[in-house]
């Protein structure tokens, strides 16, 4: 079993169930046999694409509801896909769903399920031997299970006793801020407006999300920078761009659909530059699977150019970009600069031209790792674009600077006026169905004065006013006792936030830990002293209220809310809508003290978004305005070349380029997705565009890095992280050679989440530094010892 170590002190006051030693493990297992590893593929989508999707989605839901569910996927009378928060089109075709979202899709929709039976059979001990993978395939939730304590098996509880229960524990807290009440992205704007509302009757804002750990630091560089935390482009506006750069970003994978829209754009003559540590197999050729003619075919060429950055090498790149322009424009006055942009609608550019002024060449190629011939063809490509948008995801906003990658690739457009104008502007690509619109309805620790004045006015309450507790510092609350109740509204907490085995340590000294789930993953296995599993619908499945059937709403990665209704009959008579769900754990827990008629608003959700229609700007009518084919788009001020900042303009910002000093040996290792998974739900042990197959235990590294160390290709290897002094090992990774620049590695997570130090992060977000792990790599010790045993 892979193990973490971690040399810290245990708090004295932490409850005897943390440290017993007969805790079972939780990370996941070792692999019986090591993956198998071939060429990578050179083109996405194709026929492997429709394969895929017809085993995954007829293999998990039958031929006939496999086919009805994807034929109603991310249609205006179906439903949202429970995958990326890539928009969709206004003409939509009739399978309107990827690969990947067809995974999804059939994951919900699976024939599978979990039933009291099954954890009659399966103890919580035998269930953490299992792999997440294994964990997932089970099937869906069908009751409210209860844990109790000192139990070593789930057993059914009804939803009364179950709301009963955390409202026992709730009540009993010394402080509202005893309590945590976490968010996955997964949940709908109804769901997570009633949520943030009942947290905060009930008297905190420790309302920690998903967000914190993805685009937490692209919010917070673009509030800082253009006044608006969500990106400025429509998908209409990639119809009109001259040249798209993607950064840090595998669409092929986590965004499938997205390629639809680059092959558009390349077929057009659209230029597309994608700046990644590893060239990734979407973006350099894409056979779309409903094309019938390009099956067969080559597929279309996307990128024109691929600069392959160090890992966390990006601020120098972007540096290098920005200093390639300002020469040109020195050179050719009046032809680069957007002058009059620049004047009158931005503050800061001449200390930014600077500070670009004063960076040495020399500097930028070593810490980006790119070529200065490179950086310059890219920097000529912007120079002649009128409308550029750049795309962005993980690959930017896990890294200490998070920030300052972001907000160099503000400075770059702001340099150009690319931001407000068809065809142009910045793009942080989501990664989860709804996180957008869940921030967007008060799903945040550190809301903004105005939004609470909005609830206090409307609901007759005064909300509490003082910060609450992010994904970093709720794992430190949980493990210094001061935190007691932790509540997630979907997600698989343990196995997406770093630090695994002392996260795992937090949870358990908690006194209870409840999760809204529809599937069985390991954060329910590692629980407080009592533990709930509260099920509910999936978006699939028809919601039907006492008001009669209903839609629930989200919001996509550009800022456009629309309606999802589901097309099947619910996985169980027993399951319950999350809406229901924190209605009526609203009034199990207020009671009296809330005037809110919870139950009642549920009946009919028309009646909670007629609520977030008086307290939400940008909802008005918002009844009206969801029920029109496409649903509408929010407003933003950037995107219309008003900037909401406090001075009205657009702000150029200066930073430091970063210099990782790495010690002889070490790499800088960042952890990524398979092409089999979505966030931590693994539909499958393959990861076919980079030719890995039947594992996901690896370390990626350069030949040559191989070689330095003496080690080779297939050799099993543990992987020590290193940061102030601390030490986290993750046991038995197999070594594959891989085109990743020199002292880089890529890992898949969450298994090597447990490297990941939990006080690594970026500035002012705070979002976990997970694709930038300091480690080396060592044979493996207890293979070691098996050896050293059989010679002596």
């Amino acid at each position: 079993m892979a193990r973490a170590q971690r040399e810290t002190e245990e708090p004295q006051d932490a409850p005897s169930q943390a440290l017993t030693p007969l805790s079972p493990p939780v990370q996941p297992p070792e692999e019986p046999r090591p993956p198998l590893v071939g060429r990578l593929s050179e083109v996405a989508g194709g026929l492997p694409a429709v394969i895929s999707t017809m085993k995954h989605a007829w293999g998990e839901m039958g031929p006939v509801r496999g086919t009805r569910l994807l034929l109603k996927v991310n249609q205006k009378d179906g439903f949202d896909c429970p995958g990326c928060a890539w928009p969709d089109p206004g003409h939509r075709s009739v399978a309107e769903f990827c690969e990947n979202g067809a995974k999804a899709v059939a994951e919900e929709g699976t024939k599978e399920r979990v039933t009291p039976d099954f954890f009659r059979q399966w103890s919580v001990a035998d269930l953490c031997a299992q792999s997440d993978y294994w964990l997932g395939k089970q099937g869906r939730l069908t009751h409210p299970m209860v844990l109790r304590e000192g139990a070593t098996h789930y057993t059914p509880i009804s939803w009364d006793e179950a709301f009963a229960l955390v409202a026992e524990e709730l009540q009993a807290l010394p402080t509202p801020d005893a309590a945590c009440f976490y968010t996955s992205g997964r949940t709908s704007n109804e769901a997570a407006f009633l949520y943030q509302l009942f947290v905060r009757q009930f008297g905190t804002n420790n309302l920690p999300d998903c967000s914190n750990m993805c685009h937490e630091s692209s919010g917070t560089a673009l509030n800082e920078t253009l006044g608006i935390g969500k990106g400025t482009v429509t998908l209409e506006d990639f119809d009109q761009a001259e040249a798209i750069f993607v950064i840090g970003q595998n669409p092929g994978t986590n965004h499938p659909r997205m390629l639809t829209t680059l092959q558009a754009a390349a077929r057009r003559g659209c230029e597309i530059v994608s700046i990644n540590p590893l060239p990734e197999t979407g973006l350099n050729r894409f056979k779309h699977p409903q094309e019938v003619f390009q099956l067969l075919g080559s597929g279309t060429a996307l990128n024109t150019q691929f600069l392959q950055v160090r890992i966390n090498g990006d601020v120098a790149l972007l540096q290098g970009l920005g200093k390639a322009l300002l020469e040109r424009e020195a050179e050719q006055p009046g032809t680069v600069v957007a002058r009059s942009f620049v004047e009158d609608k931005t503050l800061g550019f001449e200390a930014y031209a600077e500070n670009l002024r004063a960076v040495r060449w020399e500097d930028v190629v070593e810490r980006s790792g790119v070529p200065r011939e490179q950086i310059l063809a890219a920097a000529d490509l912007l120079a002649r674009s009128e409308r550029t948008i750049f795309c962005w995801a993980m690959g930017l906003t896990q890294h200490r600077n998070a920030v300052a990658n972001i907000q160099e690739i503000v400075n770059l457009t702001l340099l150009r006026g690319s931001v407000g104008k068809p065809g142009a502007g910045v793009c942080p690509v989501r990664g989860h169905s709804n996180v957008q619109g869940d921030r967007t309805m008060g799903i945040w620790e550190r809301p903004k004065a105005a939004f609470l004045d909005s609830l206090a006015r409307e609901f007759a309450f005064e909300p509490p006013r003082h910060h609450g507790l992010d994904v970093v510092d709720t794992i430190h609350g949980m493990h210094a006792g001061r935190v007691q109740v932790f509540f997630a509204l979907g997600g698989n907490f343990l196995s997406a936030t770093p630090d695994t085995e002392l996260t795992a340590r937090a949870l358990r000294r908690t006194r209870l830990t409840v999760h809204v789930s529809t599937k069985l993953n390991r954060a329910h296995l590692v629980h407080g002293r009592r533990a709930l599993i509260l099920p509910c619908l999936g978006r699939t499945e028809h919601d039907v209220q006492a008001g009669g059937p209903q839609f629930v709403t989200v919001e996509n990665s550009m800022g456009v809310v629309h309606a999802t209704r589901g097309a099947v009959a619910p996985a169980s008579e027993h399951l319950l809508s999350e809406p229901m769900i924190v209605a009526r754990l609203a009034a199990a827990v207020l009671g009296e003290r809330s005037k809110v008629p919870w139950v009642s608003l549920v009946e009919d959700y028309d009646r909670v978004r007629e609520l977030i229609s008086k307290v939400i700007p940008g909802f008005e009518e918002f009844n009206r305005r969801v029920r029109e084919p496409g649903g509408f788009s929010l407003p933003n001020g950037p995107r219309e070349g008003r900037f909401t900042t406090a001075s009205g303009k657009a702000h150029f910002t200066v930073h430091t380029m970063p210099r990782e000093e790495l010690e002889p040996g070490q790499l800088m290792m960042m952890t990524l997705r398979t092409h089999d998974q979505f966030n931590t739900t693994v539909y499958g042990l393959d990861d076919r565009y980079r030719g890995i197959r039947g594992g996901r235990r690896v370390v990626m590294m350069h030949p040559k890095d191989i070689a330095e160390r003496g080690l080779a290709e297939g050799q099993v290897v543990d992987l020590t992280s290193h940061f102030q002094g601390e030490q986290r090992v993750a046991r038995k990774f197999v070594v594959v050679p891989y085109n990743i620049p020199r002292r880089c590695a890529a890992t898949y997570f969450p298994e090597t989440n447990v490297l990941v130090p939990v006080d690594s992060y970026a500035e002012k977000s705070r979002t976990p530094a997970s694709k930038s792990v300091v480690i080396t790599v060592a044979p493996s010790v207890e293979l070691a010892a098996l050896v050293e045993g059989s010679t002596s």
